[in-house]
């Protein structure tokens, strides 16, 4: 049965990275199926946090785009996207949005209203345009954004700020009649907040395997970035944030500099990218490049001996890497940074190794380990 529905997110298509990937996914997968979709978001801008060629932070705009009609309101950007303006960021957009959702909710009277998280702001407004026209209200948490802002040192813990921030994110979650979310200890983590299990279910990020798979030859892409045959290239692509802890990338790979066959490929955005590049001046093994191109990913992917998921301690269960599809389904070797008992030990089991959170010695000498191995033996598919 066609269904109106309308998705209410900050990230949205063409994002090529993180949230705004899937929610472009879902809501394009809703269209074909003949559903009517409306979209209401942000200018592209993740995972840079700088908005697109084509596209503005300033203005309302609406498009089609793949069958649904995209609605994007002004956003707050800057370019030292930290601690405060992390958190005004989203609340600009929550602002700007707030009446575009609520009109386009008594406009098109939708069955379902989803809202995506990040980011949580939006949910009073979800929430109350669903009530206006009586709608069913979705809830979908890509990462859990009040716990991760405090964990990763965006705002301050305790005080009135946590506690006001910690019974927002209570209130809201528990008003909403489904909660969608993408693993298992985040699906506990929103149970522990008062929502019934019954109305908590946990769907995993997916990937494309026709799109990235084992087969596919990186050989091309290997020459084109300058690769040797006989060098060990570890890989990483995605957002260069701090949940991501891709800063003991850089410092892995300057306990690895004076290996002249060990070269790590860093491909992403974001605000630990000038960093990265200011290391990448004195490390004759690091480079990094821009986000490549979708058409291409699948074999950039291939491209890597060993794929590397950096992530920092205190971010652990709070989310899940929405890049581990890709590298699962490239059948490389994967080398993820993560305690035993978190979600990751436990999804991935014996079929990637494993180093501390934040150690970057520990991490080179995983990286040189693996390095020495037969290329047989190199690959997630047989391990």
């Amino acid at each position: 049965m066609k269904q109106r529905v309308v998705i209410y997110g900050m990230n949205y298509a063409p994002e090529l990275a993180g949230v705004g990937r899937y929610t472009g996914e879902i809501g394009e997968h809703l269209a074909a199926q003949g559903h009517e979709v409306a979209v209401v978001t942000t200018p592209p801008h993740y995972p840079g946090w700088r908005v697109q060629a084509g596209h503005s932070a300033r203005s309302w705009t609406v498009r089609q785009v793949a069958g649904a009609t995209v609605i994007r309101c002004p956003i707050y950007l800057h370019a030292g996207m930290r601690g405060f303006r992390r958190l005004f960021a989203p609340l600009s957009f929550a602002l700007s949005s707030a009446p575009v959702a609520i009109w386009h909710a008594l406009k098109r009277r939708p069955d379902v209203v989803i809202a995506v998280e990040p980011t949580l702001f939006v949910a009073p407004v979800a929430l109350l345009a669903a009530r206006l026209v009586g709608a069913r209200t979705v809830l979908h948490i890509q990462d859990l954004e009040v716990e991760a802002a405090f964990a990763m040192g965006h705002l301050s813990g305790g005080g009135v700020l946590s506690r006001i921030a910690a019974a927002f994110d209570r209130w809201a979650v528990r008003r909403f009649d489904r909660i969608v979310t993408i693993s298992e200890r985040m699906a506990e983590k929103v149970r522990a907040k008062g929502v019934a299990r019954s109305r908590v279910e946990v769907v995993r990020n997916w990937v494309d395997l026709s799109k990235i798979h084992p087969d596919l030859d990186g050989g091309a892409y290997r020459q084109e970035l300058g690769l040797r045959t006989d060098q060990f290239a570890v890989l990483y692509s995605g957002n260069l944030g701090a949940k991501q802890g891709v800063g003991v990338l850089a410092e892995a790979a300057k306990r690895l500099s004076h290996r002249d066959d060990i070269v790590f490929v860093i491909a992403g955005d974001g605000p630990m990218r000038r960093d990265l590049e200011d290391a990448a001046q004195a490390l004759p093994n690091l480079r990094v490049l821009p986000l490549q191109p979708e058409a291409r990913f699948g074999t950039f992917l291939a491209s890597a001996d060993l794929h590397v998921l950096p992530q920092e301690r205190d971010a652990a269960d709070l989310l899940l890497p929405s890049k581990l599809g890709g590298m699962l389904a490239s059948g490389k070797r994967i080398l993820v940074t993560a305690d035993p008992g978190t979600e990751l030990t436990d999804f991935l089991g014996d079929s990637c190794a494993f180093s501390p959170p934040g150690d970057g010695q520990a991490l080179a000498d995983a990286i040189a380990a693996l390095a020495a191995e037969p290329p047989a033996l190199s690959s997630a598919a047989s391990a």
